[in-house]
């Protein structure tokens, strides 16, 4: 999709459609008056009819207005000014992209210099048409015999939205893109998503970018590094696991990288302790922490960001089978610790472990992972919210406000001694579940005893990483604005 600024008065902008914001009660935003003057007051006239409130979602297509190059003027409801937030503006935006979808309007304009967004600067109005813009296009059609294909949206221009609204454009574009590749990846079926098709995915990533390198183990280089937890957790497949590395260099050698670990169970039955048939098809979304680091990474690449940058992906497919791992086996981590598994379902927790402590290599700024990890967090947030929780405070809190700057929100659970406990095994230093309470907690302090050398967070995005209604059904791409988020704040300090 191309995206361009535009220095052209809106009336002389042919476009296919032109889309111009209505406050709340019919009043017309700066640009959709000066737009009305020159089609005689239509616009003013369908405004104040008082068949629509102007809520933001509230629409009225015009066509052929007289006096304008256009085709069409979208009249897009923006509700109340005085209350018109970031998460206003971004349904608007959505909404709006969505309505010139449908219908056949390849080059849509948004006359949008004179609206202003609570507590953003001009250009963040940009960065987030174009990230809706790449969302609402995306369309699942990859395994489908038969598609009907909408109109494409390929060329949105806007006027001049602060002070750099073409490298905001770009910005994001990148991460609607890289959220896309994330939904893509999730949303592919385990048949065809494997360990090895995450591997020869990220090789083309690499290909794709100079500055993108890549590395894959297979079973045969962890079993020599003794990576026998998350071995453990592909026992029962016949689809051999790999540990994938990907490293973007955007600066110096010796600037510390962040690093990204995403949990990638391809597909999870829960192994020999087996999840009940129903809904199990969506266990094919327990890779969407790996996808997520797969789409950062591209997006990082592509706006060539000046940091230095891993994205580690723990692929494996959790199956039962003569060989999988059994409740009451204990195996024996990276780290040298000896885990008792009484839960195969547990099994994220145990493909991160290892690539937690191959993590410490490379001398870290700090390290994320990111994970689909408990039904628990479900439980508690729904589908709203990320979960955070981690070794850092400063490093959650800067998370913490990349979600509110991304409308991508986290919440922090607390990561307390007093839940260490309930990890106690009589036969190995751990059990890899704490029982029946604070779940999400206990997952994480299964894994904070792998992140002792390093700044840490963990995110667990079980509930926000997919919808499982019919309707919408599929991957979301979370939550890969909230990291490109922290990543974009990175180089502003610099």
């Amino acid at each position: 999709m191309q995206y361009l600024v535009t220095p052209e008065s809106t009336a002389e902008i042919a476009a296919d459609c032109l889309v111009a914001p209505v406050w709340k009660e019919g009043r017309l935003s700066e640009d959709a008056s000066a737009l009305d003057k020159a089609v005689s007051g239509a616009l003013s006239h369908i405004a104040a009819s008082g068949d629509y409130l102007w809520n933001v979602g509230d629409k009225h297509l015009l066509h052929g207005p007289s006096g304008c190059a256009a085709a069409r003027i979208l009249l897009a409801g923006a509700g109340d000014p005085n209350e018109f937030g970031a998460m206003e503006a971004a349904k608007f935006l959505s909404g709006s992209v969505q309505s010139a979808l449908a219908g056949n309007m390849p080059h849509v304009h948004f006359a949008l210099s004179d609206l202003a967004v609570d507590g953003r600067a001009p250009d963040w109005l940009a960065a987030r048409l174009a990230q809706e813009a790449e969302v609402a296009s995306y369309r699942y059609e990859t395994t489908k015999a038969n598609t009907k294909r909408e109109a494409v949206l390929d060329r949105l221009t806007v006027p001049a939205l602060g002070e750099n609204p073409g490298q905001a454009l770009r910005r994001g574009a990148a991460i609607g893109k890289g959220m896309n590749r994330a939904r893509q990846l999730g949303n592919l079926p385990g048949n065809i998503c494997t360990p090895e098709f995450l591997a020869e995915h990220a090789r083309e990533l690499a290909d794709d970018f100079a500055a993108v390198s890549v590395e894959v183990l297979d079973e045969a280089q962890m079993k020599k590094l003794q990576m026998d937890c998350l071995l453990s957790v592909a026992a029962g497949s016949v689809e051999e696991a790999r540990l994938i590395v990907l490293r973007y260099g955007g600066a110096a050698d010796d600037r510390k990288p962040v690093v990204l670990v995403g949990k990638g169970i391809t597909f999870d039955t829960g192994g020999i302790s087996l999840k009940p048939g129903l809904t199990m098809d969506e266990m094919k979304f327990d890779m969407c922490g790996a996808a997520s680091v797969l789409g950062t990474v591209a997006a990082a690449a592509e706006l060539q960001l000046p940091i230095n940058l891993i994205g580690m992906v723990a692929a494996a497919e959790n199956m039962p089978g003569g060989k999988a791992t059994k409740p009451g086996d204990i195996v024996t981590t990276m780290s040298g610790k000896t885990v008792e598994i009484l839960n195969t379902d547990a099994e994220g927790r145990l493909v991160l472990c290892d690539a937690l402590t191959y993590a410490e290599r490379f001398d870290p700024a700090c390290v994320i992972d990111i994970a689909t990890l408990t039904g628990a967090a479900v439980a508690t947030f729904g589908h709203h919210a990320n979960v955070v929780l981690g070794n850092d405070q400063e490093l959650i809190d800067s998370l913490l406000q990349c979600g509110r700057n991304s409308l991508d929100r986290a919440w922090q659970l607390p990561l307390w001694d007093d839940y260490q406990k309930q990890l106690d095994s009589n036969f190995a230093d751990m059990a890899n579940i704490g029982g029946k309470r604070a779940g999400t907690i206990t997952a994480a302090c299964f894994l904070s005893r792998y992140t002792e050398k390093f700044t840490w967070a963990h995110l667990d995005i079980a509930g926000s990483a997919w919808h499982s209604e019919a309707a919408s059904k599929g991957a979301t791409g979370r939550p890969v604005p909230l990291l490109m988020e922290y990543l974009l704040h990175l180089t502003d300090k610099d």
